[in-house]
């Protein structure tokens, strides 16, 4: 079996100093020795790790007889967004985990399985340079039905461009003055470029999907409201923006921001081009990121880059409580941020921030660790040693634990049922809400999630709120 055709990257000395895409795709003969890799196994289980069941074997067997334009098509059969998914999917954990070339029991995909995201990436980055159009037809039986799309991150986008393909007349309301959601306020553009995010939101334009943005459904209007304008259901893609946080003593202090905060000021608001945009952060010369996660990765490397971009040294450290075997983060972002020069400190529980006269952040003081026996999410836990306290120069921090339902919209309608965690409750075969005719998806539901998770969810509430309409007749 021939090896992997490995990936082209900027140079991690030219990519840390400045938000140019660092991963670069593979090229037309790139594409086609990896596509040829592929077994065209008799059985594709590869397809069972898709949460929106792309037919993996067909698309890349159409790449390898080089019918480009096919394989972008039958990728948009499943996928309104391969461009995107292509590069922000953890596939490692999905459809190449479930290529027959991993071993089984492993964690995540073997190196040698076949590069599924990037051969999605290629043929989604052909169909969007050639404008290949693809307008799927439908039966009209949902007659003129209007549906309500609550949010434009990953799920909301999903469900309307599904929507729209069966015939449905779709309006997306979004809070923010862009749309994208998490995609743009969350994942920096040295990981997805706003070129590409763009274009594939407009494609719902095409579609015919209206999009209204600085609209805040809980606050500008209800759901009733919505009810009463004529829409026959609503999809909520509220999302989850609540940032975690530590609880430690000195945590309110200057420039302690949350990740969420901290890259929304960044991607959103384009901090990092100040003073062209006026929307400074202030980026010390010792930051430190607490967590694991993908948004740590994120956080990590986009502060190490304002601090070169600032004319400081870079000095970037990760903590972390567990060990690098547990962290959640996707392994080619941990190895992203290594090679951009940030450090990492694992078996640490941060206890507590001092700051110094002015209510800067100045120092933290944090507890060493050993690993345990393993807790509910199935991962060691963090055990903190007796007597192993320490502390470093701290003048920033970035706490990047996770995020929290938003409650704006469930604390405004109290029918609108929510678990202990105000997640909203669905039907988990149709993601119908407590209320009738109001569907839910995305992190709103199961908390933190993938893209792809998301936009899975999507596609069986868009089937549910299709056949409602029918009904509806």
């Amino acid at each position: 079996m021939k090896e992997a055709v490995k990936i082209r990257e900027l140079c991690s000395a030219e990519r840390a100093a400045n938000f140019n895409e660092v991963v670069l795709g593979y090229n037309e003969q790139e594409a086609l020795e990896e596509a040829k890799r592929c077994l065209q196994c008799k059985n594709p289980v590869c397809i069972k790790g898709c949460p929106v069941g792309i037919n993996i074997k067909k698309f890349i067997g159409e790449v390898a007889k080089k019918d480009y334009k096919a394989a972008y098509c039958t990728l948009k059969d499943k996928n309104d967004f391969p461009s995107i998914c292509g590069r922000v999917c953890p596939a490692e954990y999905q459809c190449r985990k479930a290529c027959v070339l991993t071993k089984k029991d492993s964690p995540f995909a073997s190196e040698q399985a076949i590069n599924i995201h990037f051969l999605e990436r290629f043929a989604g980055d052909f169909g969007n340079e050639k404008k290949v159009d693809v307008v799927a037809a439908h039966d009209g039986t949902v007659g003129d039905k209007k549906v309500a799309v609550v949010g434009s991150g990953p799920a909301g986008i999903c469900c309307a461009g599904e929507l729209a393909r069966q015939g449905v007349k779709v309006t997306v309301f979004e809070s923010l003055h862009k749309t994208g959601g998490v995609l743009r306020y969350g994942i920096p553009p040295f990981r997805l470029p706003r070129t590409v995010l763009d274009f594939e939101i407009n494609c719902l334009e095409k579609l015919g999907v209206k999009i209204i943005t600085n609209f805040i459904i809980g606050k500008t209007k209800s759901l009733n409201d919505l009810f009463a304008e004529g829409y026959s259901a609503i999809f909520l893609g509220l999302g989850a923006g609540i940032p975690s946080f530590l609880g430690v003593e000195g945590e309110n202090l200057c420039n302690i921001y949350s990740a969420n905060e901290f890259l929304t000021r960044v991607n959103l608001m384009q901090a990092y081009k100040f003073p062209e945009y006026h929307t400074p952060v202030n980026i010390g010369k010792h930051v430190v990121v607490i967590g694991g996660g993908n948004t740590a990765m994120d956080a990590a490397r986009v502060a190490l880059r304002l601090q070169k971009m600032n004319g400081i040294k870079p000095n970037t450290t990760i903590f972390y409580r567990r060990t690098e075997v547990e962290m959640p983060a996707r392994r080619l972002e941990i190895e992203h941020a290594k090679e951009e020069g940030v450090k990492f400190e694992f078996l640490v529980q941060p206890i507590a921030f001092s700051g110094d006269k002015n209510g800067c952040v100045q120092k933290l003081r944090s507890l060493r660790c050993k690993l345990g026996e393993p807790d509910s999410s199935g991962r060691r836990r963090p055990v903190p040693i007796e007597h192993s306290e320490f502390e470093v120069e701290c003048d920033g921090a970035i706490i990047a634990l996770g995020l929290q339902a938003n409650t704006i919209l469930t604390n405004a309608v109290p029918e609108l049922k929510v678990d202990k965690y105000k997640d909203i409750i669905v039907n988990p075969e149709t993601m119908e809400t407590s209320i009738k005719g109001v569907y839910a998806g995305g992190d709103i539901v199961g908390g933190e999630g993938t893209v792809i998770e998301a936009m899975g969810m999507a596609k069986k509430a868009s089937r549910a709120i299709v056949n409602y309409l029918k009904a509806c007749n």
